[in-house]
């Protein structure tokens, strides 16, 4: 007679299936070097958050640097409220693959909100931000400013997932904020003499995008840039900066740089570097994230005493063929795979035509941006009298509500701000 068969019960048939799906997320290491100048260099690390409260196979985490200017206030503004905006945009009921769909319109509506509720402080204060969002092998980054965020493939690409809004090298930024009502121009230091960077007058701001900035205009908008993208199995490496790094060294000679170093020693090294080639001129902060395969089949080789160009590479080259021999099996011909990314500074086309955005679990609406409740005669629809907006009717949502409108109209150049700089 057969021995009688066992079947596993469900609970642990689901604690398997748990396994499973933790064994296929990525580890996440990171490092993090600062050198302060001026003091408005401000940075974010949250390595536990989590989609379901107390659920931790929904868990990701969030690296941002905000570079502030004029003052630190806007700066920490931002850092104390920018995550919780962008997370109180997406319904909790969403499963995976839905929250990273609903995630750059949810990043759009966050940034908005932020800059609101600190311009109604009335401080004429700014900030770069460059926000970064690992959630597995997919990585989303929303950026406004000059900070930036590049990512060292492993097959020894180097990919820039932001967009500088600078006005001296974006010419599509200098014509957006001219018809805005902006004026760009050079410092006049002498008749008919110019000197530095294009600026917003008034003001003299040189970036298109922030969050603060009341006293330049609200033609400096706060809608990010946003790109996400999904890594293949054997990972890679971000490097997020500010401009103290940026202005110093070329995106792939920091990436060189610390190849071969585990991300706190990265980390360090780029700002080492940085601070070689053009001293502290201004507050330098770096964050370095690797994300790498569950197994730590190819780890990160320790750092030699004496590091240089040709010694990282090295480096990297023992680091790489590991990697190499780990994924030689898989058909995939890129190491990562591009899924979604916008810049446009039009809510219209940002927030799209979806009237769930606008929509709580109980079927009432909200403000797609500052997610007050909206009675039935009150929301107004974010295409409402936009030419830039194709294909989209004036009764479709998502909806605004009145003080949300402004704000959009404001940063269009259909009316000016109401706010006052104190």
């Amino acid at each position: 007679m057969d021995a009688k068969r066992t079947w596993p019960s469900l609970a642990e048939l689901f604690k398997g299936d748990m396994r499973d799906e933790r064994m296929e997320r990525p580890c996440v290491d990171y490092g993090l070097c600062e050198k302060s100048r001026k003091g408005e260099d401000y940075h974010l690390i949250r390595t536990d958050c989590q989609r379901v409260l107390g659920n931790p196979s929904t868990s990701f985490s969030v690296f941002a640097i905000f570079d502030g200017h004029n003052g630190s206030a806007a700066a920490i503004f931002t850092k104390e409220n920018l995550l919780d905006h962008v997370l109180g945009s997406i319904p909790s009921s969403l499963g995976r693959e839905q929250w990273l769909r609903a995630l750059p319109r949810a990043l759009v509506a966050g940034f908005v909100k932020t800059d609101m509720e600190f311009q109604r402080s009335g401080v004429a204060s700014g900030t770069t931000v460059t926000f970064v969002i690992v959630d597995g092998w997919t990585t989303t980054v929303a950026s406004v400013g000059d900070s930036r965020c590049i990512l060292d493939a492993r097959d020894g690409a180097v990919s820039v997932l932001t967009v500088d809004h600078r006005l001296e090298e974006n010419s599509e930024e200098r014509d957006r904020v001219a018809a805005s009502g902006g004026q760009v121009g050079r410092l006049h230091i002498a008749e008919g003499i110019e000197f530095g960077p294009l600026r917003c007058w008034p003001g003299g701001l040189c970036l298109s995008r922030s969050i603060g900035d009341m006293d330049v205009g609200e033609f400096i908008v706060p809608i990010p840039h946003v790109k996400q993208v999904k890594l293949s199995n054997v990972g890679g490496r971000l490097i997020i900066a500010s401009d103290g790094v940026w202005d110093a060294l070329p995106s792939e000679m920091a990436a060189k740089y610390c190849r071969g170093l585990p991300a706190p020693l990265a980390a360090k090294e780029v700002v080492k570097q940085a601070l070689r080639s053009k001293g502290l001129r201004d507050d330098t902060t770096c964050i370095v994230v690797d994300i790498i395969p569950p197994d730590h089949s190819a780890p990160l080789p320790v750092a030699p005493k004496k590091q240089n160009i040709l010694k990282s590479l090295l480096c990297w080259k023992h680091s790489h063929n590991s990697i190499n021999k780990l994924a030689k099996n898989l058909s995939a011909v890129s190491t990562v795979e591009e899924l979604f990314e916008e810049g446009s500074a039009m809510l219209s086309e940002r927030l799209g035509n979806d009237s769930s955005a606008s929509k709580t679990t109980a079927g009432l609406f909200v403000c797609a941006i500052c997610r007050e409740d909206l009675a039935p005669s009150e929301g107004i629809s974010v295409h409402a009298g936009s030419i830039f907006s194709t294909g989209s009717n004036p009764w479709q949502g998502p909806f605004l509500c009145a003080h949300c409108v402004d704000k959009k109209d404001a940063m269009e150049g259909k009316r000016p701000s109401g706010v006052k700089v104190a």
